[in-house]
C-alpha cells in the first residue's frame, strides 16, 4: 500500500471521496477502489476487466510496451536460452530456482506421478472416437478429483502442492491418450527413464513395431515452447481457474475450467487460426495478394498471429522461438507448401511499412503453429500442447492464490439493461 491517494469527486452533488493507492515491485500503481461503493454508491465499469486488478501476485510480471516477460524476476529469454520445462515449473509454484537436490526430488516426484489410472481409458472409451481432443482433456482431467477424493482437503497444505505435482505430471499422459483414442491406437504407458517432453513424444508417437527416433532438437523445440507458455500473468484462462479457485472448489475442477477457457478460438485456438489462415492463402506465390487484402479494412480477411493484445512493441517469446523455428525446420528439412507461406508471409511482414509502422510483428502464436505443423502434430491438438505448457502457470496461481488472505469470492458487479419491474399477466390477456 503506498502513501499516496486519489480523490474522486461526484459532480452531481460535490462529495469527494478519498481512495488508497496500491503498488507493487513492478508496474503501474492501481487505486484500491474496494469501498467505492459504501463511499460513492457507484461501482465501475470495465468490460473485459482490462483496466482492474483483481489480484496481488508474486509470479509473472508483463511490460507489453517494453517488450518483457518475466517469470519470478527471471527475464524469459534467460529462461529460455539457460533453463528447461520442468525447472521453469519449480519456479513457478515454488518462488525460486531449485539447486540441483531440489531440482531432483522434484524431477523424481513427477516422474512418478505421470501414470494415470486404469480406469481413465474407460472414460475415454465413453467418448465418441473422433471427439475434439480439448473435451477428452477437459473431462478427464475434471475425473480426476473422482479418482483423488481422498486428498482435497484444502486447508492442508501438503495435499494442496500433491494436487498441483499430479496435475503437472499427468496432463502430458492424459493428452497423449486422449490424442491416440481419437485416431485408434493403444494408450502408451509413460516411459519415465525419459525427461518431461521426450517421454510425452513418446506417448503420442511410439508404436509398439517400431522405436521411436526422434532429433535431440524436436524435444529442445517443444520443450521451449513449453517454458514460453508456462504462464502469462491474469490471461482468461489463468483468472478462470482463479475465479472457480476462490470458490474453494478442488484444483482438478479449476484447471479443467482453465481448459475450458483456453479452449476459446481468441485465447488458446490462436495458433490453429494461423494454419487455417495459411490453407486460406494456399500457396506462397499468393502471399502479396494476401497481404494487400489484410491492409483493406474493408476486405474482411485478417493475418492471423501478427500483433498481441498485450505486446504492444514485439513479443518477447516470438523473437525467442522464431530462431528455434528455422532450426528445426532446416533440421527436419520439411517439405510442406504451408510453411512456404507462412515463410514468404514473415519475411514480407517484417519488411512491409504497413507492418513495420504500425509493430505487428508475428507473434509467439504464428511460430508455435509452425512448430506443431512440422512435428506432425495434428491441429486439433494445438491447444492440447497449450493446456499442457499453461498446467505449470495455472497451478501456481492456484497455490499463490489459497495462501492470499486477501481472497474472496469473485463475484463482479454489472450494468443491468433489463426491463424495470413489471407484473405478471395472464395467457388471455397477453
Amino acid at each position: 500500500m503506498s502513501d499516496k491517494t486519489v480523490q474522486i469527486t461526484d459532480s452531481a452533488t460535490n462529495k469527494t471521496a478519498t481512495f488508497p493507492i496500491v503498488t507493487g515491485t513492478l508496474g503501474p500503481p492501481a487505486i484500491d477502489i474496494g469501498k467505492l461503493n459504501k463511499e460513492t454508491g457507484y461501482f465501475t465499469f470495465d468490460p473485459g476487466f482490462a483496466a482492474t486488478a483483481a489480484a496481488r501476485s508474486a509470479i509473472t510480471f508483463i511490460d507489453g510496451d517494453a517488450g518483457v516477460l518475466l517469470y519470478r524476476g527471471y527475464p524469459i529469454d534467460q529462461l529460455a536460452k539457460q533453463s528447461n520445462f520442468l525447472e521453469v515449473s519449480y519456479l513457478l509454484l515454488n518462488g525460486q530456482l531449485p539447486d540441483k537436490a531440489k531440482f531432483s526430488a522434484f524431477e523424481d516426484e513427477i516422474t512418478h506421478h505421470t501414470m494415470m489410472h486404469e480406469a481413465l481409458k474407460n472414460f475415454l472409451h465413453g467418448f465418441h472416437h473422433d471427439a475434439h481432443p480439448m473435451a477428452m482433456l477437459c473431462g478427464s482431467i475434471a475425473s480426476l478429483s473422482a479418482f483423488y477424493h481422498d486428498t482435497l482437503d484444502m486447508d492442508d497444505p501438503e495435499q494442496r502442492r500433491l494436487a498441483a505435482i499430479r496435475l503437472i505430471a499427468k496432463m502430458p499422459t492424459i493428452a497423449a491418450a486422449a490424442y491416440r483414442y481419437s485416431i485408434g491406437w493403444p494408450i502408451r504407458y509413460p516411459r519415465n527413464n525419459l525427461d518431461y517432453v521426450t517421454r510425452f513424444l513418446h506417448m503420442m508417437f511410439e508404436v509398439p513395431s517400431e522405436p521411436l527416433q526422434l532429433s535431440p532438437i524436436v524435444a529442445k523445440a517443444l520443450d521451449l515452447l513449453f517454458i514460453l507458455h508456462a504462464d502469462h500473468e491474469q490471461n482468461a484462462s489463468t483468472s478462470t481457474v482463479r475465479l472457480v479457485g476462490s470458490t474453494g472448489a478442488n484444483p482438478y475442477a479449476c484447471v479443467a475450467a482453465g481448459i475450458a477457457a483456453l479452449w476459446g478460438p481468441a485465447h488458446g485456438g490462436a495458433n490453429e487460426a494461423v494454419l487455417k489462415m495459411l490453407a486460406q492463402i494456399g500457396d506462397a506465390k499468393n502471399v502479396g495478394k494476401a497481404v494487400e487484402k489484410a491492409k483493406d479494412k474493408n476486405s474482411g480477411f485478417r493475418l492471423m498471429g501478427f500483433g498481441h493484445r498485450v505486446y504492444k512493441n514485439f513479443d518477447p517469446r516470438a523473437t525467442i522461438i522464431r530462431d528455434m523455428c528455422h532450426k528445426l525446420l532446416a533440421d527436419l528439412n520439411v517439405n510442406d507448401p504451408l510453411l512456404d507461406v507462412a515463410m514468404a508471409l514473415e519475411e514480407v511482414a517484417l519488411k512491409d511499412s504497413y507492418f513495420v509502422e504500425r509493430k505487428l510483428y508475428p507473434n509467439v502464436d504464428f511460430y508455435s503453429g509452425l512448430i506443431y505443423k512440422a512435428l506432425k502434430i495434428p491441429t486439433e491438438m494445438f491447444t492440447v500442447m497449450f493446456a499442457i505448457a499453461r498446467t505449470s502457470g495455472w497451478v501456481a496461481h492456484w497455490l499463490e492464490q489459497h495462501l492470499d488472505p486477501e481472497t474472496r469470492i469473485g463475484r463482479p458487479r454489472q450494468i443491468y439493461t433489463g426491463s424495470v419491474k413489471r407484473d405478471y399477466v395472464g395467457f388471455d390477456k397477453r
